[in-house]
């Protein structure tokens, strides 16, 4: 459940879906990267991916629940303010629902280098590291 703040869009009308101490989880690697927690994390993340995104449009998703736990399998397109560069990409999220709210959010990039080429940062040696040794083992 990614939705990126444009203009009017704002926070306030998804924070009641959300609870009062959920944690976005983001790969440190991105612009947007780090651990937002509660609706006042959440609200700063949102206007950061407007500012990151021009678009950042859920073109399908798929929903697979059992209990408290959601998988949500969303097909991307987004466009970097930065460098203007479209992308479609695949982005799988772990959600975990308590009491009929979202209390925490994971999402699985599927290549963070690509992102942040079209954003024009720097991926840190470590994470493309990380995501070459990642993606070297699931080859093998």
């Amino acid at each position: 459940m990614l939705v990126v703040a444009h203009g009017a869009h704002r926070f306030d009308r998804l924070a009641p879906f959300f609870s009062p101490d959920v944690e976005l989880h983001q790969a440190a690697s991105l612009p947007y990267g780090g651990t937002w927690r509660a609706h006042r994390g959440m609200a700063r993340f949102f206007l950061r991916m407007g500012e990151v995104w021009e678009s950042f449009d859920r073109v399908e998703q798929q929903f697979l629940a059992a209990g408290e736990t959601a998988v949500v399998l969303t097909q991307v397109r987004a466009r970097a303010r930065a460098t203007g560069r479209e992308l479609s990409f695949p982005l799988p999220q772990a959600i975990t629902v308590k009491d009929g709210r979202i209390t925490e959010v994971r999402p699985f990039y599927w290549d963070i280098q690509a992102i942040a080429d079209a954003c024009a940062c720097a991926v840190p040696a470590s994470a493309s590291a990380s995501a070459s040794a990642s993606a070297s083992a699931s080859a093998d």
